[in-house]
């Protein structure tokens, strides 16, 4: 790596370290859990265990009555699901939307290995741009941070029902899973319900201000990303603006509302602008 990106490595991990260990370890912990109750020993039966869980196998051989002992199974898979679409590479609140990813990612990896967890991350487009398996310890995340930094997608679309079913192939037991997007695509709610029924799927929406509410710059040209067209807009119109407006808070409600009907958290988090208030919100929800 060279010196530039072992600097953004470093702050990024300064500042995700930081914020895991000050603020989430506790609500972290509290909002995933195991994955629920695993094996541990068999002991003899004591008066008021449940019979449910006498082991008539051992009872059997032993002729005495015995139980099964069990302990919450606490090591989680987690899972990063980030859109490295075109429409990522906006932004105009002192960051892009996919520096934001990165620093939310990072903050998730950390909170994840201080709980003994592993971390995955799934990188995507209109394709599978990147995956890298689960795994723990620090040397991993900092290879995930590196990777959300210096990451070039191939393609410049989005298409989020793809990943989501990559995923479900790819990891079969359940884990906790973050989707980290700005949600511009059509047709994923499919998807989204077969992964929400299988995993336990959280949705983080990265978006700037400017693309839920359109300032008065007069004539401008803007230009699109993902399709490559570029196209004049007056902003000067208060009719523009207003059906701009409207056309991207319909939007929002649309997808606020999959999440909603298929059981799914949505927080929702802006360029330039603290991330620690809706993920805490986040936390407390759950």
């Amino acid at each position: 790596m060279d010196e530039e990106i072992i600097k953004k490595v470093r702050k990024i991990e300064i500042k995700a370290r930081g914020l895991s260990q000050q603020m989430f370890s506790g609500e972290y912990h509290s909002a995933f859990k195991g994955r629920g109750m695993a094996f541990s020993e068999v002991r003899e039966y004591q008066y008021g265990d449940d019979v449910r869980n006498i082991d008539w196998n051992v009872t059997a051989r032993l002729a005495h009555p015995y139980v099964k002992v069990f302990e919450e199974e606490r090591e989680l898979t987690v899972m990063l699901l980030v859109d490295v679409s075109g429409s990522n590479r906006f932004g105009t609140h002192v960051q892009f939307k996919e520096e934001l990813a990165a620093e939310v990612a990072a903050t998730l990896a950390f909170s994840a290995i201080a709980n003994n967890d592993k971390v995955g991350v799934l990188l995507f487009s209109d394709r599978i741009e990147k995956f890298i398996p689960p795994k723990k310890g620090r040397s991993h995340i900092l290879r995930i941070i590196r990777e959300l930094i210096t990451f070039r997608p191939q393609s410049g679309g989005t298409d989020i029902g793809q990943a989501l079913g990559y995923f479900q192939n790819v990891i079969k037991r359940r884990c906790t899973a973050f989707l980290l997007s700005d949600f511009f695509d059509r047709g994923w709610s499919d998807a989204l319900k077969l992964t929400a029924g299988k995993h336990d799927l959280v949705a983080l929406r990265l978006v700037d201000r400017r693309e839920e509410r359109m300032a008065d710059l007069g004539l401008v040209k803007l230009y699109d990303p993902e399709s490559e067209e570029t196209l004049w807009v007056d902003t000067g119109s208060a009719a523009v603006r207003r059906a701009v407006d409207a056309r991207a808070a319909a939007h929002v409600r649309e997808v606020e509302d999959t999440m909603r009907r298929y059981g799914v958290d949505i927080a929702t988090m802006y360029t330039g602008e603290d991330f620690v208030k809706p993920l805490r919100a986040l936390f407390s929800r759950r």
